[in-house]
């Protein structure tokens, strides 16, 4: 799937602002995506995603709740793939780490699976992961969003929209620069008076 972006809400909704991940990534699905775009509320389901994964994406977007310290509705965009974010990178799981809870899987644990099931396939991990997280005021029992971080969804959309602009493959940018030439082209064929200067009688 080369050039295939996947961008995965993930989360608990019954933990409060936990669930930031599910409401951003259900907010952007409701905007038009490129094709080779898949946006995918996991929740939970952090298993499933490892294994998902295995189908060759180019680039990874993990939508979280992510504590580092800001204020409550801060946003952060972590590129986990140049190291720069500490454990968030695919690697084999260690001998002594916990066992995997498939309900309860942060990005560290799911990257760690991937890691590890990319050494037992020979598959390939994403060449980039992103983390867009936002910085919780409460993860405690409950359903809904704090009002900070309820107000920080529409802005995480924005910028996972304007992360998949970057991430456009070459070739689909070139294609739609060629169509709409093309069809600039065709139109002033057609009518070609809309090309020359309105002249007043």
């Amino acid at each position: 799937m080369s050039g295939a972006v996947l961008v995965a809400g993930i989360g608990n909704v019954f933990l409060g602002d936990d669930g930031f991940g599910v409401e951003a990534v259900r907010a952007l699905a409701a905007h038009p995506l490129p094709g080779h775009v898949e946006a995918v509320d996991f929740g939970v389901r952090g298993v499933h995603l490892a294994y998902q994964l295995l189908d060759g994406y180019d680039t990874l977007v993990l939508v979280d709740a992510t504590a580092r310290g800001g204020a409550p509705g801060t946003l952060y965009l972590i590129d986990a793939s140049t190291g720069e974010a500490g454990p968030l990178s695919p690697g084999p799981a260690s001998p002594g780490a916990a066992v995997l809870d498939g309900h309860h899987m942060s990005p560290d644990t799911v990257l760690a699976l991937l890691g590890t099931l990319c050494a037992g396939t020979g598959a390939t991990p994403p060449r980039r992961i992103l983390v867009v997280g936002c910085e919780p005021a409460c993860v405690e029992e409950g359903i809904g969003l704090s009002g900070p971080v309820a107000a920080a969804v529409p802005e995480a959309v924005r910028m996972l929209l304007d992360l998949l602009r970057e991430e456009e493959p070459q070739g689909a940018a070139e294609n739609a620069v060629a169509v709409a030439v093309a069809t600039a082209t065709a139109t002033a064929t057609a009518h070609p008076n809309l090309s020359e200067p309105r002249r007043t009688p």
